[in-house]
């Protein structure tokens, strides 16, 4: 039995979303921009999906999402177009344990200039409201970038409130929070009327959110970015009319209709989803404490998303760890899909400080709607008697039981 618990990395196309895209590939397959009438039919599917999103997002004006092709390129468009717009700014706060799609751009504008404040992370992985309050300089600070949920732990971040605290410290400063994990397993509204759900979180002093499609069961390819109406941005691709002047290139169709197919079963289902993988993620961590001695739950302690379990095993190397569950036929990450091919230890562990016996026998289990309790236990089975033959071979291992 395959094992997919790597769904922070990527989830699988929903069957609905497939079906939504399929006729704009072969039969209405017209170029959005065109002017003669079988061409509307595309233009109409996608201001049908940027109505749907935005109804998603609590917002009353469609215009204010700008299609992309993921949420790399978001983040991209916001740290460069915010500061071609702003040229009198010059710092940015972000934090240590952000996606690289932000902490490269944040170290480009560095070499341009620019001065970062990278605000470190506690034991848990989460944020001082104090060093963040310190960091925010009226006049001078230019944009706020931090993520919602980590990709690699889980930990959530109190966005609403960091956003309303730039936003009374300087109405000026922007707010852009990375939303990749979390789109669709919480609910957000970014509404300046507020949400109407009491559950959703609120974002209306938030400027621009980004996501990509493929984290919650759209296709890979197709990402989104919220600019809030009136805040000044630049443009990131340019040479064409598309998106409002606000993006180059034609529109991916197919792929825009099935991210909104994708957004609205999600709130279809949001609740029943959320509660079942929370109940999932307490029985699973509950049971690698009892059965696996020396373990630890990377950020347990703080508020997380209710799909992540980021394990550190001590005395072992968690490339091993892999290579071990892939024999199994059990995918899991040592942390984010972006640097999996890197030997050095995560830098979101390494500013959590975890301990040098556990960083590099780190391993990430993230689930979906599809993940089943025959997986969950699965994983049980096999993950413990890994971890024992490991620490068996292992020299550190070894040492710490003479110790």
């Amino acid at each position: 039995m395959l094992v997919y618990a790597d769904n922070n990395a990527t989830t699988r196309t929903a069957p609905e979303v497939f079906e939504a895209m399929a006729p704009y590939f072969c039969d209405l397959f017209y170029n959005p921009s065109s002017m003669y009438p079988p061409a509307a039919q595309a233009a109409s599917a996608v201001r049908d999906a940027r109505a749907g999103i935005a109804a998603f997002f609590n917002v009353g004006n469609p215009a204010e999402f700008l299609f992309t092709s993921c949420a790399s390129e978001s983040n991209n468009h916001v740290i460069f177009g915010a500061a071609a717009a702003n040229p009198t700014r010059k710092h940015i706060i972000t934090t240590t344990v952000e996606h690289p799609a932000v902490l490269e751009v944040c170290r480009e504008m560095e070499r341009r200039g620019y001065r970062v404040t990278y605000l470190p992370v506690d034991r848990q992985g989460r944020l001082n409201r104090v060093d963040y309050v310190r960091a925010l300089e009226p006049g001078n600070t230019l944009l706020v970038t931090i993520m919602h949920a980590n990709n690699e732990t889980g930990v959530v971040f109190p966005i609403a409130e960091l956003a309303r605290i730039a936003k009374e410290t300087d109405p000026e400063i922007l707010f852009h929070t990375d939303a990749t994990q979390s789109v669709s397993k919480i609910a957000m509204s970014l509404s300046k009327n507020g949400p109407r759900d009491p559950k959703a979180v609120d974002f209306r002093n938030v400027d621009f959110l980004s996501c990509s499609g493929h984290k919650f069961h759209a296709p890979k390819g197709v990402g989104l970015l919220f600019l809030r109406k009136g805040t000044a941005i630049r443009p990131f691709l340019i040479g064409g009319h598309q998106e409002g002047g606000r993006r180059a290139g034609t529109e991916n169709v197919p792929y825009i209709v099935g991210m909104a197919r994708a957004l609205e079963r999600a709130a279809q289902t949001h609740d029943a989803d959320v509660l079942r993988l929370a109940g999932m993620q307490k029985y699973f961590e509950s049971e690698l404490l009892r059965r696996i001695p020396d373990v630890e739950i990377n950020g347990g302690e703080a508020t997380r998303m209710p799909n992540t379990t980021n394990v550190s095993c001590h005395f072992v190397e968690g490339e091993s760890i892999l290579y071990e569950l892939a024999e199994y036929e059990i995918c899991a990450s040592s942390g984010s899909a972006c640097t999996s091919g890197s030997l050095e230890p995560s830098h979101v562990l390494r500013a959590m400080k975890v301990p040098f016996t556990a960083i590099h026998g780190s391993t990430r289990f993230s689930f979906s709607r599809y993940t089943t309790e025959a997986e969950i236990e699965r994983i049980l089975e096999v993950f413990p008697g890994i971890i024992q033959r490991l620490r068996n071979a292992s020299p550190f291992s070894r040492e710490n039981k003479h110790s």
